[in-house]
């Protein structure tokens, strides 16, 4: 055979062997998470909160305990997460939100949430209000144009 052949057959081989491979991480990943958010649904519960304050931040900016920002993986540290400063009860604290849920809270309104820890699940308006997103979020660059090309493709409807 050629050598260019077998070069070609090498790489060949070590793609398939890395697709494999990723397969079988993302399939192991894939059943670790929906295990956490079994776990996640099995151990919320019902709380009234006020949202004060919300931003994402990077984890160690955040003001949660260090506890959390020690067990948290090292490729998660530097990323932005959307923390909620919220009054539970006389108490003021500092939780995580999905990122779902966290377009939906409004500043300084009283909200039923469904809360797992320090982590906000579902949010529900007082007295049966529906609540919408939250607008008065700027929208950065990068989200205009994303929604931009989404309207063009017909994934999303035309304002």
């Amino acid at each position: 055979m050629k050598t260019g052949t077998i070069v070609l057959l090498v790489i060949l081989v070590i793609l398939i062997g890395i697709l494999v491979a990723l397969y079988f991480m993302g399939r192991n990943l894939q059943k670790k998470q929906e295990a956490q958010n079994a776990q996640l649904q099995a151990n919320k519960q019902p709380v009234v909160i006020m949202a004060v304050d919300k931003k994402r931040l990077k984890l160690k900016e955040s003001g949660l305990p260090q506890e959390v920002i020690d067990s948290t993986p090292w490729y998660a540290k530097r990323s932005k997460v959307p923390i909620v400063k919220a009054k539970v009860g006389a108490r003021f604290m500092n939780l995580i939100a999905d990122e779902k849920v966290f377009d939906l809270i409004p500043i300084n309104q009283q909200v039923k949430a469904m809360v797992s820890g320090i982590y906000i699940v579902e949010v529900k308006g007082m007295r049966g209000k529906k609540l919408t997103p939250d607008t008065t979020v700027k929208k950065s660059w990068w989200r205009k144009q994303m929604d931009k090309l989404q309207e063009k493709a017909g994934a999303k409807p035309v304002k």
